[in-house]
């Protein structure tokens, strides 16, 4: 059962809303970088008392955990850390490709010149981080980036399913981050490529750009490999 696994430190007091969100973010990071293992049985008292809060938002943090298949609550055996096999990540990762073209593909057809400049603006935002190689903030602005794509759809299923996918595509995000010195920078160009389709009113465009861009990044992570083998 986990006691104290690396990584997780005490959070600080806030809300109980951004208590749950960090507490998500820091279990999720730890199950994505292996300090809990697949099959790791969990509890919520010790995860509160590792991060110095109450089991409420920890409890939220697992429901949401559980929702996107991180976590598995079994009959008698409680909550448990998922396995994560290769041929499974590899699955979620083509579920990926066409959700996220298909949202592309929305966006470029009902984005405002308000959303655009947000997307620039998360663009630009990046630039800095480029030069720091602060990967793991590169991939929350990445992901804030893909967000702001799926969010101007406004189609709460596809949205849904996206969300679903969240911890699968965090986990691919950092590790193709970290495959090579220069996947950063040319997955940032690839961002520019399908900001410029959806500028361009162009959902065809923005899709083809979109599923190349999540399939490379992808193949770079080496997730992809369960199918090549």
């Amino acid at each position: 059962m986990l006691d104290s696994p690396a990584g997780l430190v005490p959070l600080a007091a806030e809300d109980i809303l951004s208590l749950a969100e960090r507490a998500y973010r820091r279990l999720r990071d730890a199950i994505v970088d292996g300090s809990l293992p697949g099959g790791e049985r969990i509890s919520e008292r010790s995860l509160a008392q590792t991060l110095g809060i109450s089991a409420q938002p920890v409890r939220e943090a697992l429901r949401r955990l559980e929702a996107e298949g991180m976590v598995v609550t079994l009959p008698r055996r409680g909550t448990l850390v998922a396995e994560f096999g290769p041929r499974r990540l590899a699955e979620m990762g083509l579920i990926r490709i066409a959700l996220e073209g298909t949202a592309a593909s929305l966006a470029a057809r009902q984005a405002g010149a308000e959303d655009i400049a947000a997307l620039l603006g998360l663009l630009r935002a990046m630039r800095p981080l480029l030069q720091g190689n602060d990967i793991a903030a590169l991939a929350e602005a990445n992901e804030r980036f893909h967000g702001r794509i799926e969010g101007l759809t406004g189609n709460s299923f596809l949205q849904r399913s996206l969300e679903a996918l969240r911890a699968y595509d965090h986990f691919g995000r950092l590790r193709a981050l970290r495959s090579t010195p220069q996947e950063p920078r040319r997955a940032w160009r690839e961002h520019a490529a399908i900001l410029s389709a959806i500028r361009r009113r162009d959902p065809e465009r923005a899709e083809a750009r979109m599923r190349a861009h999540v399939r490379r990044s992808l193949e770079a992570s080496g997730i992809l490999d369960a199918f090549n083998t």
